[in-house]
């Protein structure tokens, strides 16, 4: 069995509702996680942007969601809930901050990775840590990844 992570508001590589994006509530979708290793002791989760244009975000990559220390028992996220420590966003926020892709600007309708990873330890990190922090003290820590990729293009 391999790790999953499901969500009931949109299947893999279709369109994330509108609710879920800042042309709606911004609140972060439902997510269900299942088969995570007998060894977990957290899970950590990035939703990342990488189609952003080199104008608007050098690097291309918007981190809109960063979360760490999320319990190993959790299987189920409720939409606009923080179960786990947030970290840090390319807002400069802690917390989820919803696809808000420019809609005057190529590609029009971008790519958002939500990647969870199930960990053998609980990150010594605090609230407010970058994307790049949780990912260096990740090293040596993965015991399994998942993925779910939405897609969202503004009118």
């Amino acid at each position: 069995m391999d790790l999953t992570l499901t969500s009931i508001a949109f299947a893999e590589g279709e369109h994330i509702p509108a609710k879920y994006t800042c042309d709606g509530e911004n609140i972060s979708p439902p997510l269900s996680i299942a088969d995570a290793p007998p060894d977990t002791a957290s899970f950590a989760l990035i939703m990342e942007d990488p189609d952003v244009p080199e104008e608007v975000r050098p690097g291309g990559i918007f981190d809109h969601w960063v979360m760490f220390n999320i319990p190993a028992d959790t299987t189920e996220v409720a939409e606009d809930m923080l179960p786990g420590t947030p970290g840090a966003n390319s807002s400069g926020k802690s917390g989820y901050t919803g696809p808000c892709p420019p809609s005057d600007m190529e590609p029009k309708e971008h790519r958002y990775f939500l990647r969870l990873y199930a960990l053998d330890i609980e990150l010594a990190l605090t609230e407010g840590a970058s994307k790049d922090d949780v990912l260096d003290a990740m090293k040596g820590h993965v015991l399994a990844t998942a993925e779910l990729m939405g897609r969202y293009a503004r009118a």
